[in-house]
């Protein structure tokens, strides 16, 4: 989800072939990744020759490391960050839009929920307790290489497996970002005459951005956050021990505060 978002913000702006288009995304995603400053800092320490600078920029990695793992920084800064939602839908809607990055892909083209399947669980529930009445799948692939499988299309098919009436679920698999989760969805959501305003469910951290941009697209919007990775425990003493999850779940977040920054230019 990360790398395929970092794709996309390269895809919209510079427009280049495949493979300059392709070796530009890994590059920007190395260079949110927290754990790359931190690598090329203790490379440079390991190579300077001044003892002395050697000995800052090695300390300089060390803090950068525990800063980075430490999940009472984290949490902080995602309580200031998440669009916290109520759980509970006060009205009922016409449709909710799930925005897709909950299912990755094996090598034979088998689709499996992921470590954002919160999303497709949140919509479910809403359909079940009747507080929804369509279900509108937002995402297609954003692999380089044409194939037959999206997001949008399996979810569907597992929604039914779930007994949802195939009346009920709504398919957008074009989508590659979010810009185009919210302009795909808009069209869908007009031709079918749906009326609004509409449930948008996504990852808190990915929340956000998703509203500035369906706001930009005039599509009417309640939110609904699920998949909070980080800012809802309670503080312990355990928070200030480092932890390797932490160190990749901030790659969410600056990737995050990079694409709002960028989409806040654009729109």
């Amino acid at each position: 989800m990360v790398k395929a978002e970092c794709t996309n913000l390269f895809f919209m702006y510079f427009r280049p072939n495949l493979i300059m288009f392709f070796l530009l995304s890994k590059i920007l995603f190395f260079f949110i990744c927290p754990l790359s400053w931190i690598i090329i800092l203790l490379i440079i320490g390991t190579v300077i020759k001044s003892h002395k600078v050697k000995q800052r920029i090695i300390l300089i990695s060390l803090v950068g490391l525990y800063l980075f793992s430490n999940p009472f920084l984290l949490n902080q800064f995602a309580k200031q960050w998440d669009i916290v939602s109520s759980p509970n839908l006060s009205n009922d809607y016409s449709a909710a839009i799930v925005l897709g990055g909950f299912v990755s892909k094996d090598s034979k083209e088998i689709g499996y929920f992921n470590s954002a399947s919160d999303r497709f669980i949140q919509a479910f529930k809403l359909k079940t307790q009747n507080k929804i009445s369509h279900i509108l799948i937002s995402g297609g692939t954003a692999s380089l290489k044409p194939t037959t499988f999206t997001e949008a299309s399996w979810v569907s098919r597992e929604l039914k497996q779930f007994n949802v009436p195939d009346d009920c679920i709504l398919i957008e698999n074009k989508s590659r970002n979010t810009f185009e989760n919210a302009s795909n969805s808009k069209i869908i959501l007009k031709r079918t005459r749906l009326h609004p305003p509409y449930v948008l469910i996504t990852s808190a951290f990915h929340m956000r951005r998703s509203l500035m941009i369906f706001k930009a697209m005039g599509v009417d919007i309640v939110p609904f956050s699920c998949d909070y990775i980080a800012g809802k425990q309670k503080t312990t003493l355990v928070d200030f021990v480092p932890d390797a999850t932490t160190l990749f779940k901030w790659n969410y977040y600056i990737k995050e505060v990079i694409g709002y920054g960028v989409y806040y230019l654009r729109l």
